[in-house]
C-alpha cells in the first residue's frame, strides 16, 4: 500500500506505456508543451467534465468523479461514469456517489480521448486502473468500461479481466520505480513522435543520432553562416 504522498497521476500510466521519456518529461521533470492535439483533448476533457450528472432510466452519469488507489499508489479524476442499475452493492456506495437513491448500482467507467484507438495498450491500461479505484473505493467488481475516442466517434467497450488487471498493476509498479529513479530515458524516434506536443525540445532524430543539442545546435548555425 502506499501512502497519500506517495500517489502518482492516473494519466502518467498513459504516458509512460506511450513513451517513457514522455513520461519522465512531464512527471519527472516538470514541462509541458501544448500544441493543437494536447490542446483539442484538454478542450474535450473539461467539456465532458462541466455537463454535470445525467439521469436516464436505469443509468445515472457522474462526470469528473475523484479517483484514488492506495493499492495502486494512483489518483486523478474519471471523465464519465454511469452507474447501471443492475448489481447489488453495499451500502458505501451511496456515501461515495451523491444523491443516489438506490444502492442497486453497478459502476462502468468511460475515458475520452481526442485520437483514435491506439496499437498498445495504454488508453486500456488508463481505464483499468479507474476501474481498480473504483472498485477499491466503492467495494464493487467492475466486469467492463468503455474508451470513446473524438476523432473516430466510436466507442469502444473494454473488458476488464483478468489480464488488463494484471498488466495495470504491473505497470503500476513500474511506474513507481521509474519515477523514483529520477532519469529521463534518451529520445527514441518514432513515427508517432510527429505529432507529440515535445518534438521541438525532445529532439528525437537528434538524440537518437548519438548527437549532442550543443553539437546540432552549432551545426545549424554553420550553415546558416553564423559563427
Amino acid at each position: 500500500m502506499y501512502h497519500e504522498d506517495e500517489l502518482l497521476p492516473l494519466s502518467a500510466l498513459q504516458h509512460f506505456i506511450f513513451c517513457p521519456r514522455q513520461c519522465a518529461l512531464i512527471h519527472i521533470e516538470q514541462a509541458w508543451v501544448e500544441n493543437r492535439f494536447t490542446a483539442e483533448g484538454r478542450v474535450m476533457h473539461e467539456n465532458v467534465h462541466e455537463q454535470g450528472v445525467e439521469n436516464r432510466k436505469d443509468v445515472r452519469i457522474e462526470r469528473g468523479i475523484p479517483l484514488r488507489s492506495l493499492a495502486l499508489g494512483l489518483t486523478g479524476k474519471a471523465d464519465v461514469v454511469e452507474f447501471h442499475m443492475s448489481h447489488e452493492v453495499d451500502g458505501h456506495l451511496k456515501s461515495q456517489i451523491s444523491n443516489l437513491k438506490s444502492a442497486k448500482w453497478l459502476p462502468f467507467p468511460v475515458e475520452y480521448k481526442r485520437g483514435k484507438p491506439k496499437a498498445n495498450d495504454c488508453d486500456k491500461v488508463q481505464l483499468c486502473a479507474q476501474s481498480l479505484c473504483l472498485e477499491e473505493m466503492l467495494k464493487v467488481k467492475i466486469p467492463a468500461g468503455a474508451l470513446f475516442y473524438g476523432k473516430t466517434k466510436h466507442r469502444l467497450d473494454v473488458p476488464i479481466d483478468d489480464a488488463l488487471r494484471q498488466e495495470t498493476i504491473e505497470t503500476a509498479e513500474r511506474l513507481h520505480e521509474f519515477i523514483a529513479q529520477g532519469k529521463t530515458p534518451r529520445a527514441e524516434y518514432e513515427e508517432k513522435c510527429e505529432a507529440c506536443s515535445f518534438l521541438d525540445i525532445c529532439l528525437p532524430k537528434t538524440s537518437c543520432q548519438g548527437r549532442s543539442i550543443m553539437k546540432y545546435i552549432q551545426t545549424e548555425l554553420e550553415s546558416e553562416g553564423i559563427e
